[in-house]
């Protein structure tokens, strides 16, 4: 009797927690550097969930070691729903590229919001005689290594990509690593490396102004936001695919109401005409979802991108 109240009351609490989640700012960690799509993203989100919860949400960049400083943070932090994670797809490529992490990926980080896909675009500055996916084939055999590509480090989702494109081509690019796809960025643009595969909402206002040339896209389809550039797989690189999906994760232990309560808002959010807007035209499609389905998702693709990874043989530590 005396156990069954005590689950009950336990029980109440969490429901009254829940319902008043959150009464105190959040702490929102971006692994990487300020200026890239996980950045732009989170900050773009948390703005609509302060606005709804009239509390704030404050994004802390922590950048580093692809991405498992920060995620070693939300892992180690007090499983009250008060310390976020909002990353990319690259979370679950960690889980393979390093032998040891400062935590268990699937059971201290917690799926808990979707916030959607977005294909990356094939950029280089724009000084170089490039301008199709073959031309840029072309140029890499004829001078390997001669062509130096920037991620935001290694086993990144700008890494990643270009080491799929080099093995599916026979190609060999430099790889030049850096803390965040912000500052490489920046370095592609002044010249210092010379090709990315990136995001398209850190992309786009760059392509637009002609600081950076596109020549294709990586996902399976064309992107509304450039219907007229090529899919990689197009230009003859058969099975090329890549759209990376960027998502919020909370402490494992968290409570399930909590949990529930910031799913809800974040679909809430990404699901108002304004937000969708502003996603839709940098290339990103909104995708709301229980966090059992995103479960699913960041499940099936640690399997998926484990088995890539170890057959490319790539290691980060």
């Amino acid at each position: 009797m005396n156990r069954a109240f005590l689950a009950f009351a336990c029980a109440v609490a969490l429901s009254a927690h829940a319902q008043t989640y959150p009464v105190k700012p959040v702490k929102v960690m971006v692994p990487f550097a300020p200026g890239g799509t996980a950045d732009i993203v989170a900050r773009l989100v948390s703005v609509r969930l302060a606005e709804d919860f009239g509390q704030q949400f404050v994004v802390e960049n922590r950048g580093g070691a692809g991405g498992t400083i920060a995620a070693a943070i939300v892992a180690k932090s007090s499983a009250d729903g008060y310390t976020l994670l909002a990353a990319h797809q690259g979370v679950a490529f960690n889980a393979t590229l390093y032998s040891k992490l400062p935590y268990d990926t699937l059971k201290d980080l917690v799926p808990a919001a979707m916030i959607g896909p977005t294909p990356n675009v094939m950029v280089v500055n724009p000084g170089l005689p490039i301008r199709t996916v073959s031309e840029f084939i072309a140029y890499a055999k004829a001078s390997p290594g001669k062509l130096a590509y920037g991620s935001g480090g290694i086993g990144s989702a700008g890494h990643l990509p270009v080491e799929l494109f080099q093995s599916l081509t026979q190609t060999t690019l430099t790889h030049v690593p850096y803390k965040g796809s912000g500052p490489a960025l920046t370095d592609l643009m002044s010249g210092q490396i010379q090709a990315m595969i990136l995001t398209m909402p850190a992309a786009v206002s760059y392509i637009k102004a002609g600081k950076l040339r596109a020549i294709a896209v990586s996902g399976a389809t064309r992107s509304p936001a450039m219907p007229d550039l090529p899919t990689i797989a197009e230009t003859g690189v058969t099975g090329y695919e890549y759209a990376p999906w960027y998502g919020w994760f909370v402490p494992g232990g968290t409570p399930r109401p909590v949990i529930e309560r910031l799913n809800a808002a974040v679909n809430k959010a990404i699901s108002e005409p304004v937000l969708r807007e502003q996603f839709a035209a940098q290339g990103l499609v909104p995708d709301p979802m229980t966090p059992e389905r995103f479960g699913e998702v960041f499940r099936a693709d640690i399997l998926r991108w484990g088995r890539i990874i170890r057959d490319l043989g790539l290691k980060a530590d």
